[in-house]
Order: structure tokens, then C-alpha cells, then sequence
């Protein structure tokens, strides 16, 4: 319908707003047409529209441009704070994992420590007897000999 050159954004525009315009015209008219060019007065609008929309350079189509490249900065402003709201959470989580691996290495530490202890207060009672008994024994065996 338009030069490749022709700016898309506009070309959208435009049929827009002929869309708008013919709703708001002839929305009540749209469903009980019975002959083929019942809109042909609507050409007029069409013609004029067309003849603003020609020259991309006008203030008018600039200022739409650059309404939709503010657009478009917004999003992609928007973004790239999501983005760097991401990498933050990274580097929190990153934090946090080193932490955890560090407190990890602690709790493994300490559990050996209690292991340890353990095993020394489930065996102690029994390593003193025995060697209770057996300096009774080597005493015994010393002193009657």
C-alpha cells in the first residue's frame, strides 16, 4: 500500500485513524447498508488524511515518531532496569551461596567435634574400668610375685 521506505509506524497510524474516524462516523449506519458505495462521502476524509499522512517530514508525523520512539525508549528503559534489578538479585543469591557454603564447612566441622565427643563419652566408662582393671591386675600379678 506504501513505499518500503514509508515508515511503518506511520502507515499503521494512518489506517488507524481512518478506522477511528469511519467508526465514529458511521458506526450506527454499518450494519443496514444495503448498496455498495453507501460511504463514498467518506472518501473526503479519506483524500485529506492521505494528504498529511504523504510527507513523513512534517511536524505533525515527526511528532508521532517521536512519540513512538519516546515509547520504545520507555520500554526499553524499563528493561534494562528489570535487567539490573535481575543482576542484583544474582548478586544476592551469589552472596548468599557463599555464606551458606561457608557455614556449611562450619557445621561440617562442628559435627565431627560432636561426633568425637560422643564417641569419647560412650567409651570412656568402659576404657576406665578396663584400665581399672588391668593396673588391678598387673598390680595383683607385681605384688604377689
Amino acid at each position: 500500500m506504501c513505499d518500503r521506505s514509508y515508515p511503518k509506524k506511520l502507515a499503521f497510524q494512518y489506517l488507524e485513524d481512518l478506522k477511528n474516524e469511519f467508526e465514529k462516523a458511521n458506526h450506527s449506519q454499518i450494519e443496514t447498508v444495503a448498496r455498495p458505495y453507501a460511504f463514498i462521502k467518506f472518501d473526503t476524509f479519506i483524500q485529506k488524511t492521505r494528504k498529511l499522512y504523504l510527507d513523513t517530514h512534517t511536524q505533525r508525523n515527526l511528532a508521532k515518531l517521536n512519540d513512538d520512539l519516546y515509547e520504545v525508549q520507555q520500554i526499553m528503559t524499563r528493561n534494562v532496569k528489570e535487567v539490573l534489578g535481575v543482576g542484583e538479585k544474582l548478586d544476592q543469591v551469589s552472596e548468599m551461596s557463599s555464606r551458606l557454603s561457608s557455614e556449611s564447612r562450619i557445621y561440617a566441622h562442628k559435627a565431627k567435634d560432636l561426633s568425637r565427643q560422643a564417641l569419647i563419652k560412650k567409651w570412656a566408662p568402659v576404657a576406665i574400668v578396663l584400665g581399672v582393671v588391668l593396673v588391678l591386675l598387673f598390680m595383683r600379678g607385681y605384688i604377689w610375685q
